[in-house]
């Protein structure tokens, strides 16, 4: 078996993480209707926790179009009174003035809380974009393994015939049939395990992607990878500044802002105007009236403290959160790369050695140059080097997507895989 050809398959997996995408709530019903990418999406966005998410976008934008209203309502105000003979009428209308414009902090408020549920949005729909991919490669190389295991099934169930044939001729005594027997045992139970690690991560996508079924994904539906290049210092802050979490982070600090301004401005009285009119006795009354509260016992000044120290807490939480992204892009480039160089100098090394080498083993068990014990023993030693080929290439696609995911480019125009 060529060793370079076992990678194919998966590797079209990581090309569908591989094409940049972006994506909003609001535009994953008009994304979703093309290609392989757009099925990919609309089986995600059936998740449960991302329908939680859309509602509570949702949420605030309902309570961000409430802040765009007015903040106080008129008032009617009448009055009856019965003096004497006469009675006393009046009726008027008192408005509340907002002086210190406390509805622009509010509307600020809706919006920095809207962006927020908009990014966190985003930033599950990633995640979990990233954890079907991961989930598809893991499936793949478990088929490949239980394939390979099969393989070496086979090759051992022909080993054991020659060993017979061998037997019969007088060349091999029956200790080297024993020994092919319980390398048998050993191969039927990795199968074994290989087998059911496949059908549990079939069932984990089922979970994942209610419609996929093993004959969803094709080879000839994935596109090119991107090329990517080293990044500099620019590149990564760029990346930084657009992940969505942090994008969430500095959100919940302007809105930290907000809601300080506020409290600063709510804790200052707002004057009243009203103008009333109405009859005393036989006399017209035409009266205009100005109330305002006098804050002399409690200035709120430990209220306007408080949310002065919840501004810097988030800002911190920001920087800090920042910084943290910053640092995982680093270790998730320095861990592609390693992975990358490795995978390629594992494939010029292994370029069809497998086959030669299981060819000259063959030739020289079969003249008795090499005892049952050795040849057995370099059949393992080859599947061992395919199984870690395989692993080796597992991890740098998955590596390829945690890179996707710490830079914001996993959700990558999903709809041009066909």
């Amino acid at each position: 078996m060529n060793l370079v050809r076992i990678t194919q398959q998966k590797k079209n997996v990581v090309l569908a993480a591989l094409v940049l995408f972006s994506i909003s709530g609001p535009a994953v019903a008009a994304t979703a209707q093309s290609g392989w990418g757009g099925w990919l999406i609309e089986q995600l966005t059936q998740h449960p926790e991302l329908i939680a998410a859309r509602h509570k976008i949702e949420i605030n934008q309902a309570i961000a179009q409430g802040y765009q209203q007015p903040l106080y309502n008129p008032e009617l105000e009448t009055e009856l009174e019965h003096e004497g003979s006469d009675n006393n009428i009046r009726i008027g209308v008192s408005q509340t003035i907002d002086w210190w414009d406390k509805q622009a902090a509010r509307q600020q408020q809706g919006q920095h809380s809207l962006t927020s549920a908009q990014q966190a949005y985003q930033l599950l729909l990633q995640q979990k974009a990233a954890a079907a991919l991961q989930t598809l490669i893991e499936w793949q190389l478990a088929g490949e393994q239980a394939q390979q295991a099969r393989n070496q099934e086979n090759q051992l169930g022909t080993l054991i015939e020659l060993v017979r044939q061998r037997q019969q001729a007088g060349d091999l005594g029956q200790l080297d049939a024993e020994l092919v027997y319980l390398s048998l045992s050993q191969t039927l139970n990795t199968t074994a395990q290989a087998v059911v690690q496949l059908k549990q991560l079939e069932v984990s996508l089922r979970q994942q992607l209610p419609d996929w079924s093993a004959q969803r994904l094709q080879p000839t539906q994935l596109a090119g990878a991107i090329d990517r290049s080293a990044a500099d210092a620019e590149q990564i802050g760029q990346w930084v500044d657009q992940f969505p979490e942090v994008l969430a982070a500095r959100a919940e600090w302007k809105l930290a802002q907000q809601s300080a301004q506020l409290t600063r401005v709510e804790n200052r009285a707002d004057p009243t105007f009203g103008i009333n009119a109405g009859t005393a006795g036989d006399d017209t009354v035409l009266a205009l009236s100005f109330s305002m509260p006098l804050q002399l016992r409690n200035n709120y000044s430990a209220e306007t403290e408080t949310a002065q120290q919840q501004v810097l807490a988030a800002e911190a939480d920001y920087l800090a959160l920042r910084r943290q992204q910053q640092f995982a892009i680093e270790s998730s480039q320095v861990t592609l790369d390693e992975y990358r160089q490795r995978y390629e100098h594992w494939q010029r090394i292994m370029q069809g050695r497998s086959e030669r080498t299981e060819t000259l083993l063959k030739t020289l068990w079969s003249n008795g140059d090499m005892n049952t014990t050795d040849y057995l023993l370099a059949l393992q030693q080859i599947n061992e080097g395919l199984i870690a080929g395989l692993e080796l290439h597992s991890r740098y696609q998955l590596a390829h997507i945690d890179w996707l995911l710490q830079t914001g480019q996993i959700l990558a125009a999903l709809q041009q895989l066909k």
